[in-house]
């Protein structure tokens, strides 16, 4: 006894503690590392597979956004039955990096082939178009009429992506077997293509899409279009969507993992280790893109600091930045996000976004204004990585892919496609008159300015009328100027009758050409307010009203005092 607690009294803590742990077996040690990397793995990884067993492989729910009174919840997205389910991923795949990394890998594709057509665009750029039609699948060779009225389905695929991407061919195949036809909208350099011009894209680059939609309508005017957009991809859709407003041929679109906010983006795929990792991934797959092209980029941008770029800002700052005249990258992130014209989509928009998104943060969404905008449906779900979704134990599809497409075909199916105004192409007149929406104005004989529906006055064969302004024949909707001297003519004769064989014709005659000179004085605010109306179509009726009243008041003053003058006139005379 004595000697142990010599012994012991002898070594320090140290090594008391080195001789205990000697006395654990290796495999405890094991285990315990085990735990350890398991649960950095899971935390780091965003791994969910317990959440999904908790669960009991029921998945994630369906998080809808919308406005109370949207008529494209109630009378579309309602009859989704995708929307209204819930997520479950792939067990093996239970993690938004291994999803994202497996999409990027692999993705298991369907197999088919693209028939390719060159678009050239107004600056000389080309773009590639890639279509797979509905009897493709067939083995039947065909092409789209004039007169065809097949919904054609217009892709726009993500950030160095193009047609040949897995889960564009996952879209595409799956809209293509359901009758619809699909053409994919290759961004410039890509796709094999060579650039043809000084301009590139970039993630607020709408002009291709405007041009390639503008193009599609109008050679397949009775087809209806929708459009689908995919990571940058979407947001440059919905971008082009908030410019044009009600000024598109798109009846319905969605957008699939858009990052929203570019520059929130940019903050968040810097801020943590996995982010960063994707950060460079993604910055060497531009810089792989501007090699394709360096004899352009060399010359346009600065070429050393495109080959040193290690993320996707510092990219942006030696390439976009130079190429499309931005100050600074912070510039052209905040005018190219799509969140800001998020209020002003005219158009039945889905909206898909993963919360678990690696790229794509849910700090970005723009909640508040989807829900305040009753056309856009946004629909969230608490996994699916970025721009995966994989469903099944084979991984062999993707869930937003039936989403989209279920609502689209749901919306092709109701009554609440959007369907483009069409414009009254016209001459313009020496007024520069270009109205083309309600409610148009009509100088009436009394002088006041009254509105006057679209269709305005008809011949009595049916046959809209024409008027004639200084010789060029107007459609109706324009203001005849004819109409505007109306009432002075009619006034002139009345004085001229009344003046007729007395004393005071001479003055009476005279007056009346200071009144003519007047009158066209009056009139000439009429013709400048008509001016300023036509630069602002679609004002409310409200706006009319007070341009009628401001602009007709010293008309009708006028009358009035000329009406009264000659009333007192006598009475003066005789005292």
């Amino acid at each position: 006894m004595l000697d142990s607690q010599a012994v012991a009294g002898g070594e320090s803590p140290a090594e008391l503690l080195f001789r205990a742990a000697a006395m654990v077996p290796a495999e405890r040690y094991a285990l315990a590392a085990i735990a350890v990397v398991s649960f950095f793995l899971y935390r780091f990884l965003e791994l969910h597979v317990i959440g999904d067993v908790l669960r009991g492989f029921r998945g994630g729910r369906v998080e809808l956004t919308f406005h109370p009174a949207s008529e494209i919840y109630h009378r579309v997205a309602s009859k989704c039955r995708s929307l209204h389910g819930r997520y479950l991923a792939t067990p093996w795949l239970a993690s938004p990096h291994l999803q994202t990394l497996f999409l990027g890998i692999s993705g298991r594709p369907p197999s088919f082939t693209y028939k390719r057509q060159l678009y050239t665009v107004r600056d000389g750029g080309t773009i590639a178009l890639d279509w797979l039609l509905a009897f493709d699948l067939e083995d039947a060779d065909g092409f789209i009429s004039k007169d065809d009225s097949t919904p054609l389905v217009v892709v726009v695929p993500g950030l160095t992506s193009d047609s040949a991407a897995a889960y564009v061919k996952h879209l595409v195949y799956s809209i293509a077997s359901k009758g619809w036809n699909v053409v994919v909208s290759n961004h410039r350099g890509l796709g094999g293509v060579s650039i043809t011009s000084d301009c590139f894209y970039n993630g607020g680059w709408t002009e291709d899409v405007r041009e390639v939609i503008k193009y599609l309508h109008h050679r397949y005017p009775k087809t209806p279009l929708f459009c689908i957009g995919t990571s940058i991809g979407a947001n440059i859709v919905v971008k082009y969507l908030g410019e044009e407003g009600e000024n598109t041929p798109v009846a319905g679109a969605a957008s699939i993992c858009s990052p929203w906010d570019l520059l929130i983006g940019d903050r968040f795929i810097s801020r943590k280790l996995v982010q960063r990792i994707y950060d460079k991934a993604l910055a060497i797959g531009l810089k792989g893109y501007a090699k394709l092209h360096q004899p352009v980029l060399a010359r346009l941008a600065n070429w050393e600091g495109i080959k040193k770029s290690r993320s996707i800002r510092e990219f942006d700052h030696h390439a976009t930045c130079v190429v499309a005249s931005y100050e600074t990258v912070d510039t052209y992130y905040r005018r190219c996000s799509s969140a800001s014209f998020v209020g002003n989509v005219s158009v039945p928009l889905l909206c898909i976004n993963a919360l678990d998104d690696p790229l794509c943060t849910r700090e970005a969404i723009p909640w508040d204004e989807c829900r305040a905008n009753k056309n856009i449906v946004l629909a969230t779900t608490p996994n699916g990585g970025h721009l995966a979704f994989f469903q099944g134990l084979t991984a062999g599809r993707l869930w937003w892919v039936g989403a989209a497409s279920e609502f689209l075909f749901a919306l092709h199916e109701s009554s609440s496609m959007h369907w483009q105004k069409a414009n009254d192409h016209v001459l313009h007149s020496s007024l520069e008159s270009s109205i083309d929406k309600s409610p148009y104005v009509n100088i009436m004989e009394d002088g006041m300015v009254a509105a006057v529906t679209k269709d305005g006055p008809s011949n009595n064969d049916g046959s809209p009328s024409d008027h004639e302004v200084d010789g060029v024949q107007l459609s109706n909707g324009v203001v005849d100027r004819q109409q505007l001297e109306v009432s002075g003519e009619k006034h002139n004769e009345h004085v001229s009758e009344a003046g007729n064989e007395s004393p005071a014709g001479s003055a009476n005659r005279q007056g009346d050409d200071i009144y003519s000179n007047k009158l066209h004085e009056i009139i000439a605010p009429v013709k400048r307010s008509i001016n300023q109306l036509t630069r602002h179509q679609g004002r409310s009726i409200w706006l009319l009203a007070y341009i009628a009243f401001v602009t007709s008041w010293p008309l009708l003053g006028s009358l009035a005092f000329i009406t009264f003058r000659k009333k007192f006139r006598n009475p003066l005379r005789a005292k």
